[in-house]
């Protein structure tokens, strides 16, 4: 039977891959748009005022940029060389969806991928000028330039499906992109953990984004333990990792969610996370999702919780930015 020897979470956010004294751009971004926190909207004004004793002008200095983007990048290498260490021969990839592969016509809560390969195609001239601030300067970090084709495991993912269904779960099972596009939750992986050396995957896509089919906290716990059962009883002996990509909390920083989060990670329990209510996981907060299957599976598992680092990355005067968080799970010596 396969083995899983290994897991990991890693955030993908465009920060990561935009220079420091570039993190400014998505603050634009930031203050024209509502945001989502503590459950309601706010104005980025709102925002600044009801968190104004926060005095995230000090969290914006050039100083605190640089330093926070060479922690994250040092994180990120950390990721990278313990995967490379494990050598896993497949990779189930735990990720969400920005409309780059759905449309508003049909968005799935759940997705596993069958098909035979995805494909990262580069960024047309024209999508690059109308990016939103700050994200086209950030495409390279998981778009190739001249873009890639990965292999993936298509008997796999039906097997994922079959016991999925076995176990309650109702998943879409795709076998195409439909918009032919690999979306950057996948795409960040692939550069930055894999550094562009694809090992065959199985994409899984959670709908954390966009109402009104969200599968809630505990389901997606759940569901990282159904995989758990499909990898263990998949009659191989692939050595499987399995990632997450997303996250943490953002566009606003919410350190008290993140750090919630972290210790049911750390006390494989997640009631009270769940208990936090699914309003706090929307906008790009809601990306913690993809971290809780993994979550789910390596509890299931019963590895140990390794934090390599968390770093908040504010960005704004109102505490917007990208709160950054990397981790891995190996089996006990």
């Amino acid at each position: 039977m396969a083995k899983i020897v290994l897991g990991m979470g890693t955030s993908h956010g465009p920060m990561l891959s935009t220079p420091p004294d570039q993190w400014g751009q998505r603050a634009v971004f930031d203050r024209g748009v509502r945001h989502h926190w503590q459950g309601r909207t706010w104005s980025f004004d709102e925002l600044a005022e009801a968190r104004k004793d926060g005095h995230f002008e000090n969290e914006i200095t050039i100083e605190k940029w640089r330093a926070r983007h060479a922690a994250c990048r040092t994180a990120l290498n950390k990721l990278a060389d313990v995967f490379a260490e494990v050598k896993p021969d497949i990779v189930v990839i735990a990720g969400n969806d920005h409309m780059e592969m759905f449309r508003e016509a049909a968005v799935p809560a759940l997705t596993v991928f069958c098909g035979e390969q995805i494909t990262n195609n580069p960024w047309p001239e024209e999508r690059m000028a109308n990016a939103a601030p700050g994200v086209a300067i950030a495409v390279p970090g998981h778009v190739p330039p001249k873009g890639a084709t990965y292999p993936t495991v298509p008997a796999l993912g039906r097997h994922i499906i079959e016991r999925a269904i076995e176990d309650g779960f109702d998943v879409a099972a795709m076998k195409n992109l439909p918009a032919e596009e690999t979306p950057h939750a996948y795409g960040f992986v692939y550069r930055q953990l894999m550094r562009d050396q694809p090992i065959p995957c199985v994409p899984l896509a959670i709908n954390t984004y966009y109402p009104p089919n969200q599968p809630t906290i505990k389901r997606c716990y759940d569901f990282g333990k159904s995989v758990v059962r499909a990898i263990q009883s998949w009659d191989s002996d692939a050595r499987v990792a399995l990632i997450a990509s997303g996250g943490l909390s953002h566009f606003v920083i919410d350190e008290d969610v993140d750090r919630a989060f972290i210790d049911a990670m750390r006390d494989r329990h997640i009631d009270k996370v769940a208990e936090l209510g699914e309003a706090i996981f929307q906008s790009g907060t809601s990306e913690i999702k993809n971290w809780v299957p993994v979550a789910g599976a390596m509890a299931e598992l019963g590895y140990p919780l390794e934090i390599v680092d968390y770093v908040p990355c504010y960005r704004s005067i109102a505490g917007t930015g990208n709160a950054m968080g990397f981790v891995y799970w190996k089996p006990p010596v």
